[in-house]
């Protein structure tokens, strides 16, 4: 495209300067205040000169073939420069995918979900291209749907995907099965008969969204070699590559990535939304072209939360031994793989918990299903066997008549315990003492909302603001729960990052310059990756280039392993780095020159120097004139994938945990819920920015709160459309829902990790939900085995 770019909210260097500390030090992110005070440059504020406007066309039905698409009186609209359909796309390829190419770019020959892209538009005005899409015409010839266990598996089943041939079919017993990964470890059926008492629990795991902040947007533009730039907030820009270019007949060096402002993902930006569809547009019409999903678009745009009814057995012996493990897991994928296969290996490979349990019998299962696509979201599959497993520890201590939190310690895992996969866990395990921690911690004082003069604080009520109890049926209720999370992509992932680091002299002072393509999603890993650069290289500028794809993969944003992966990555060019900048010393001054030894000094010290002392300038004249540059990769100790039959393999990297205590009152009569505390305690292995990790942790733990008392997508069961797709209807935690999160870190060093550190930010969502459904069933005495809970279920009505 000839002409000059002038694209408004591109991304551009963040440079971190004074006062910003090293490894362990709390230092602000620099996206922090322009967050809060909405100053932010998000993907969707991205704006060029002579921009198109992109809208996709979404089937109103859930399972129907396509019998017609007449797009004749779009196209004849003025302002419309293009409507593309299945048929015009330019590639052989046209299906996308995570791990299964099963995605097509637009429908073809039916559609499989409510929701799913049909056609895209491209106009001068977004009202013009939402008008045009809604002159489409298209005829649907409905078939039934499947919503479910039951009409999935049936003898007679209608098939969400037709002749499958991804390396998943073979080890299933059914096509509408995505994958099926069963763990067996010694003989759950003997084991059993030791039992002296055994409880059952059938659990319901409600959808959830990611509800991240920014909408779902990107700015596609043409480009003079025939390619494309891709401004978009993803997180994953190196998978977003590999599955856009097939697609658009493009070779990957002709996609050029660049991730625009990110706010938040949850898993949510881990697929493929608009990214392929803008690139299209842009490429037909020659023109840049923008597409921001509003927010009733954006539930359908991107994976959920899998939904999941959960099946569990547990027997323990009179002293509190836990004896053996029976479990099903059925979690619904949705139309589409996505990230399902892997979410039913991290589902079945921790259901047991962190607990020793020598005996198990596990199955976990993905379907294909006509409801929403469901994939990566904060906790990946554990979080759901979480809540299960939990609610039966609870039951199972009653039943022994213990304390509840004395029987998690007393079958609480350790370093050396054997996984039901047979994996050792080779690192700190501090469950029993996480647990501990919570637990001694002073309660919050009873009826908060009485004070001295008699006075009512409504906002300490259940119901809040809306003053609908003013007490007399409140009653209190104290509730634990303990999670284990495993860090990093698992099963045998070729899971690394790469890092480029420059050293140079910058104005009289020596500036080191961090690359990498990961997606800085709000986690605060450009302040990590600064740090880290400081420590290293004893410098006190540091400058984080944009991410983009420019230079090798980072890895997505997910499973807790940018700090630990692509921190790896930075702290790997930095060593690479200083040994270089130490050979240049050496070969200009030789061993006794003044400023050489104290540069050298700085440098293997690996101090960070905040004073702009002598060490520093000398560090600059050893420098001047030279440019150091290494960009190198760094890998995890490799994982192998289970065992399609036992289960059995060291499939993960490293394990996190989480302890909860949460404080609940609850008016009785009306069915409200007031969360007044969820305190927390858990082991990160090393602190790299205090001040992230007690974020990360109480935003996880919220998250985690949500989905135990108000978040759910509702799918009608018979239709399979999704009823409530807006932030209207959807709740999510608001400032006045969100309770005291007192947080505990420990620091138990992992040995394998850099820095001894522990990626952290998924495990307190796991044991957040339990913990406040067991607060809940402590103060109202009801089972409770179903997330969200609703007033209903509480009152009965």
């Amino acid at each position: 495209m000839a002409g000059t770019k002038t694209t408004t909210g591109a991304p551009t260097d963040v440079t971190q300067k004074h006062n910003q500390g090293g490894i362990g030090e709390s230092t602000l992110r620099p996206d922090g205040t322009l967050k809060v005070t909405g100053e932010f440059a998000y993907s969707s504020d991205m704006w060029h000169e002579d921009m198109l406007w992109g809208q996709t066309l979404r089937s109103t039905v859930a399972h129907a073939e396509i019998v017609s698409i007449d797009t004749s009186e779009a196209l004849a609209m003025a302002g419309v420069y293009a409507v593309l359909t299945y048929d015009d796309l330019p590639a052989e390829m046209k299906n996308y995918g995570l791990e299964i190419q099963d995605t097509p770019v637009l429908a073809h020959g039916k559609v499989r979900h409510h929701g799913e892209p049909v056609a895209l538009v491209a106009a001068d005005h977004p009202e013009t291209a939402r008008r045009a899409a809604a002159k489409i015409k298209i005829e649907y010839r409905e078939l039934p749907v499947i919503t479910d266990e039951a009409s999935a598996l049936a003898e007679d089943a209608v098939l969400v995907h037709e002749g499958r041939d991804d390396e998943y079919i073979e080890w299933v017993s059914h096509p509408n099965i995505v994958h099926n990964q069963p763990i067996i470890r010694g003989n759950a059926e003997e084991a059993a008969k030791k039992a002296d008492f055994v409880v059952k629990g059938e659990y319901t795991f409600g959808m959830q969204d990611q509800a991240f902040l920014g909408p779902e947007s990107g700015l596609a533009v043409p480009a003079e070699d025939g390619g494309v730039d891709l401004y978009v907030a993803t997180q994953w820009l190196h998978s977003d590559l590999e599955q856009i270019a097939p697609v658009l007949g493009l070779p990957e060096e002709k996609v050029r990535m660049t991730l625009s402002g990110v706010g938040g993902a949850f898993g949510g930006r881990e697929d493929i939304s608009m990214q392929i569809h803008a690139c299209l547009l842009a490429l037909r019409t020659g023109k840049p072209v923008k597409i921001v999903y509003n927010r009733f678009e954006s539930f359908f745009g991107h994976v959920h939360r899998h939904p999941a009814k959960l099946y569990y057995e547990h027997g323990a012996t009179k002293d509190g031994k836990l004896t053996h493990m029976k479990c099903r897991i059925v979690l619904d994928g949705g139309a589409y793989a996505s990230a399902s296969p892997a979410v039913v290996g991290n589902a079945s490979s921790l259901s047991a918990g962190p607990y020793v349990i020598d005996d198990v019998d596990i199955e976990a299962v993905a379907l294909y299903t006509n409801n929403p696509p469901c994939g990566a979201m904060r906790g990946f599959g554990a979080v759901q066997a979480c809540f299960a497993y939990e609610a039966q520890m609870d039951k199972l201590a009653d039943e022994v008549g213990m304390d509840r939190v004395e029987f998690r310690q007393l079958n609480a895992m350790e370093q050396g315990t054997i996984m039901p996969t047979g994996q050792p866990v080779d690192s700190p395990a501090p469950v029993a003492e996480i647990l501990r921690r919570v637990k001694a911690r002073p309660l919050p004082p009873e009826r908060q909302w009485e004070v001295a003069d008699g006075d009512a604080d409504v906002r300490e009520l259940p119901g809040g603001l809306s003053n609908t109890t003013h007490g007399e049926g409140v009653v209190r209720g104290v509730g634990y729960a303990v999670g284990i999370k495993n860090v990093g992509f698992s099963e045998g992932f070729d899971d690394y990052s790469t890092a480029k680091v420059r050293m140079e002299v910058i104005n009289g002072e020596p500036v080191a310059t961090v690359h990498t393509a990961m997606a800085e999603v709000g986690q605060g890993g450009i302040t990590v990756h600064a740090q880290i650069a400081r420590t290293e290289l004893g410098v006190q500028q540091v400058t984080i280039h944009p991410a983009d794809t420019q230079v090798g993969s980072a890895g997505s944003t997910s499973a807790s392993r940018q700090t630990y992966v692509t921190g790896g990555a930075v702290k790997n060019s930095c060593e690479l780095v200083r040994e270089k900048v130490l050979e240049i010393g050496r070969r200009k001054y030789g061993s006794y020159h003044p400023a050489w030894a104290t540069a050298e000094l700085l440098l293997e010290g690996g101090k960070v120097v905040t004073d702009g002392g002598e060490a520093l300038a000398d560090l600059a004249e050893l420098l001047e004139g030279e440019t150091v540059e290494i960009e190198a990769e760094w890998r995890h100790r490799p994982t192998v994938a289970f065992d399609k039959r036992t289960g059995q393999g060291n499939g993960h990297v490293q394990y996190s945990f989480a302890a909860h205590r949460a404080v609940v009152e609850v008016d009785t009569e009306l069915g409200l819920v007031k969360v007044i505390e969820l305190a927390t305690a858990q082991d990160v292995g090393k602190a790299l920015n205090p001040l992230s990790v007690v974020g990360q942790i109480q935003g996880g733990t919220t998250q985690g709160l949500g989905v135990a008392v108000m978040e759910e997508i509702v799918v009608d069961p018979k239709t399979a459309k999704v009823r409530n797709p807006s932030f209207t209807d959807y709740l999510i935690p608001t400032i006045l829902d969100t309770p005291t999160i007192p947080v505990d870190v420990l620091e138990l060093a992992d040995p394998n990790a850099p820095y001894g550190l522990r990626g952290m930010g998924e495990a307190p969502t796991l044991s957040s939900t339990p913990a406040v459904l067991a607060a809940i069933r402590n103060a109202t005495g009801l089972e409770l085995n179903k997330t969200p809970v609703r007033p209903e279920h509480l009152t009965g009505t």
